[in-house]
């Protein structure tokens, strides 16, 4: 991406539709949390009550202090927003690499929202697979349902890690669109490990998608999901918001170094929206 100098502190560019830039990765977590609160905000307005799905890594880690502190907390009606998850890993609560458990942390504790609105994976179970059973049932209580029969989030935050995986959907692992299933269990070859994670029918029916990559570690991976086309195609590529679905990547200049901000490689088409379902940035499946 060409320095052009016009990124400036809180205010984005937008390389290509639907990508966000800011300066550093402050300023990801900082407007990561403000779309929480805007959204909380509109979704509690319309229906009552706002349900979101929280990703685990470094940048939610500091947009969960952002939201907890002063400025913020007090923003959000805390008592209609309910919290769920996007994955987990097979770790007690108390573990540092628990997704919940740096969420709870960070933030639920630090914010008056109920214990009952909070709703984690309880992927450390011994067994895993009907754990994920349990964790359908909870989606199938408190979340609506499109008209494909799937739960439908609000917002759902996710990550993207150096191989494209996203949530824990990986490379090489089977990532099925035509599923029934809500929740599944992934065995991750690489890490010799299950998880839990919601499918993909469910990431793709939420209202709002939220992307966030920092650093520039994640620059190379970052073209290749927006600007290249993978065969078979990457997780995070296959990411699709139906029913005008919103989809954003919210994005630290590092890691959009390598992104050509006049479209070349298989970005969306001219004049189509990125961030909106069939003109999304990446692949369209």
């Amino acid at each position: 991406m060409a320095d052009t100098g016009g990124i400036h502190k809180g205010v984005p560019q937008e390389i290509l539709p639907g990508v966000h830039v800011y300066p550093d990765p402050a300023e990801v977590a900082r407007a990561a949390a403000r779309y929480f609160v805007d959204y909380a905000w509109q979704s509690i307005a319309k229906e009552g009550r706002f349900m979101v799905a929280l990703s685990g890594g470094n940048t939610p880690r500091q947009m969960f202090g952002i939201l907890a502190s002063d400025e913020f907390r007090g923003q959000v009606d805390w008592a209609k927003v309910h919290v769920f998850w996007s994955d987990e890993r097979a770790v007690p609560p108390a573990s540092p690499e628990s997704n919940y458990g740096v969420a709870r942390r960070e933030f639920l504790i630090r914010v008056p929202i109920p214990e009952v609105n909070v709703h984690r994976m309880e992927a450390e179970k011994a067994n895993i697979g009907r754990a994920a059973h349990e964790y359908e049932e909870v989606l199938r209580k408190y979340l609506d349902l499109d008209d494909r029969g799937f739960p439908r989030f609000h917002l759902i935050y996710l990550g993207m890690g150096n191989d494209g995986h996203t949530a824990s959907l990986f490379p090489g692992t089977r990532v099925i669109r035509q599923t029934s299933r809500w929740v599944s269990t992934p065995m991750v070859t690489k890490l010799n490990t299950r998880r839990m994670t919601l499918t993909l029918p469910v990431l793709d029916a939420a209202r709002r998608i939220v992307f966030l990559v920092v650093g520039s570690e994640k620059a190379k991976i970052l073209h290749a999901v927006l600007q290249e086309e993978s065969d078979p195609p990457l997780p995070a590529q296959l990411v699709q918001p139906r029913d005008l679905g919103l989809k954003l990547f919210l994005v630290d200049k590092a890691a959009a170094a390598m992104l050509t901000p006049d479209g070349s490689g298989s970005a969306a088409p001219q004049g189509k929206p990125a961030g909106i379902t069939r003109g999304k940035p990446g692949r369209s499946m």
